[in-house]
């Protein structure tokens, strides 16, 4: 009799079992392995993100630290050299990196030749763009490279990863740029609640006169030293005019006076506080918040003549920058009178009398940089004033 197969009999056929035993600990091992591997390639990357965000402040608070040294170096009358000038901000950049740390080191190293450069950053009416032009002076524009570099040594060497080497990579470069600049301005602004005040002094020049003492016309007989910011008679090789009395004869007579910038019944007691402090943020609500020329001439009110009762404030802030006004026309006799302001410039007082005879207030040019400052869509001229560095890029 034939046997029957377990198909044919009904039955299920045994399926043979083959061994797994370890399969899972080597994929675990495996696993293991790739999961360490992308932790420490995560840890690494977080390590270079914190490296160049290191880096970036550093280059934005050095870049911002050298411009502020190139105040000096700006207006009809520098009191530094662009040499000097760039000379100061190298120093001052080199100086606040050294107190940074960044990666893996203490404090952070800028090489003062390769990595800041100086230009200057000026308005292009015809393209309506900023330009930057290298190497040109006056500087008004720093650029500062905060790096991590290969083939360097001591501080300038490149950042050591922590966990990539077991992956073959050990080391980065990294360099993290920031350009500051100060840039000429149309007019002073108080952000309101700020407390801030602007060193505008209201005492007005007629456009004319100024223009002559820039092309030269002028005497020189007082001197200021800007490593003290004293005053003395003597020379400096800067011209200097007198504010008041010698009005000009194309205008009417006693044209040069005071302006009121604040309320138009300014009081002597106004006129001294904002020479000796500035104006503060009620006197420019009476403008609107803001004294600026670009959007055409202010009219302002004031008086030809200047009170003696001012003398003390005007003494008290003899060498230190101040704006003025400069107006074209003024119309109206004394305290009636109406002056029609086109811009500002930047002078420091250098003389003044105003009792025991002819009145005298005698200023020269000076640079001027404020926080006040309103930032315009201009070209630098000679006798522009500034806002205080900001990084433009």
């Amino acid at each position: 009799m034939p046997c029957k197969t377990r198909k044919e009999s009904g039955q299920t056929p045994s399926i043979q079992q083959t061994p797994r035993k370890g399969a899972i600990a080597v994929l675990s091992a495996f696993l293991i392995v790739f999961l360490f591997g992308m932790v420490a390639f995560a840890i690494d990357l977080g390590y270079i993100a914190l490296a160049k965000t290191q880096l970036q402040l550093v280059a934005d608070s050095s870049a911002l630290s050298a411009a502020l040294e190139l105040e000096g170096g700006l207006g009809i009358a520098p009191t530094q050299t662009p040499a000097q000038a760039s000379d100061a901000g190298r120093l001052a950049a080199f100086t606040l990196a050294a107190l940074h740390p960044n990666g893996d080191l203490d404090s952070t190293y800028l090489d003062t030749g390769s990595d800041l450069r100086f230009g200057t950053y000026n308005y292009n009416v015809t393209s309506g763009q900023w330009t930057k032009s290298w190497g040109m002076p006056p500087y008004n524009m720093v650029e500062v490279s905060a790096r991590r570099n290969a083939g360097g040594s001591g501080g300038d060497r490149s950042l050591d990863l922590l966990f990539a080497p077991t992956l073959g990579l050990n080391e980065t470069n990294l360099t993290q740029s920031a350009t500051a600049a100060l840039q000429p301005g149309v007019g002073v602004r108080i952000t309101p609640g700020s407390g801030v005040k602007c060193d505008v002094l209201p005492i007005a020049l007629d456009v004319p006169s100024w223009n002559a003492l820039i092309a030269g016309t002028g005497e020189d007989n007082f001197r200021y030293n800007p490593q003290t910011g004293a005053v003395s008679g003597g020379s400096d090789g800067i011209l200097e005019i007198s504010l008041y009395p010698y009005g000009n004869q194309a205008l009417p007579p006693g044209n040069r006076g005071t302006v009121d910038l604040g309320s138009p019944n300014n009081s002597t007691n106004d006129l001294k506080r904002q020479i000796l402090y500035g104006l503060n943020e009620n006197d420019l609500s009476y403008f609107g918040g803001e004294l600026r020329t670009d959007n055409g001439p202010l009219i302002i009110n004031g008086d030809t003549g200047i009170s003696a009762g001012i003398k003390a404030e005007l003494e008290a802030i003899k060498g230190q920058p101040r704006l003025i006004p400069l107006f074209t026309s003024v119309s109206g006799p004394g305290n009636n009178a109406m002056y029609t302001v086109v811009k500002f410039v930047g002078i420091r007082i250098m003389y003044v009398k105003l009792t025991g005879g002819t009145k005298t207030v005698i200023v020269q040019p000076a640079p001027f940089v404020s926080s006040t400052v309103i930032k315009g869509n201009v070209p630098i001229a000679a006798d522009s004033y500034f806002t205080k560095p900001r990084l433009i890029d």
